[in-house]
């Protein structure tokens, strides 16, 4: 492994052990399945679990044994609530009912926010380079918001910054 890469997974492990010491709060992180038809009867799409994660900006760090060490590139979100009925009020709202009813079918907590559609990061060499969120230019781990932004910042200073309000946040913003 490069430098870059070595002080990548230096600043992620240290990040989490932040974010662990402080009793951060963490989220789901689960895969939206189809499940396929059997005997010809389609069955409903559900979120599978498969872990939990803190939820760092444009990066989710694994928090629980199944996702420890683990980083990915934030996808969608969904709150596990009552998924209502369908209303077709319009597509976006149809797409997010249909989401809510697939996290209610994988068995997570009400109220409890579920990561899904995340792209896995794996911090080897293919961050020197990477088109992604998260890579390393000179030497240096950057992060972008997203694999489409132009701007990166060096992932230490990212880091501070987000989970510091984490650890920290502004009064009246977890009210």
């Amino acid at each position: 492994m490069t430098d870059g890469v070595e002080r990548a997974r230096s600043l992620l492990d240290a990040a989490v052990r932040t974010l662990r010491d402080a009793g951060v709060g963490d989220e789901a992180l689960g895969e939206y399945v189809e499940p396929k038809a059997v005997l010809g009867i389609r069955r409903d799409p559900v979120i599978r679990s498969l872990g939990r994660v803190w939820r760092v900006g444009a990066l989710l760090l694994g928090s629980s044994a199944d996702t420890a060490g683990g980083v990915w590139a934030t996808g969608r979100i969904t709150r596990v609530t009552e998924a209502g009925r369908s209303q077709f009020v319009s597509v976006s709202a149809e797409v997010r009912r249909a989401y809510r009813a697939a996290a209610a079918k994988g068995h997570f907590e009400p109220g409890d926010t579920v990561n899904h559609g995340a792209t896995p990061i794996p911090v080897d060499g293919s961050l020197v380079g990477s088109p992604g969120v998260l890579f390393v230019e000179d030497g240096t781990p950057l992060v972008r918001w997203s694999p489409t932004a132009g701007a990166a910042v060096p992932l230490a200073e990212y880091l501070d910054d987000r989970v510091g309000l984490l650890v920290d946040p502004p009064r009246g913003a977890t009210d």
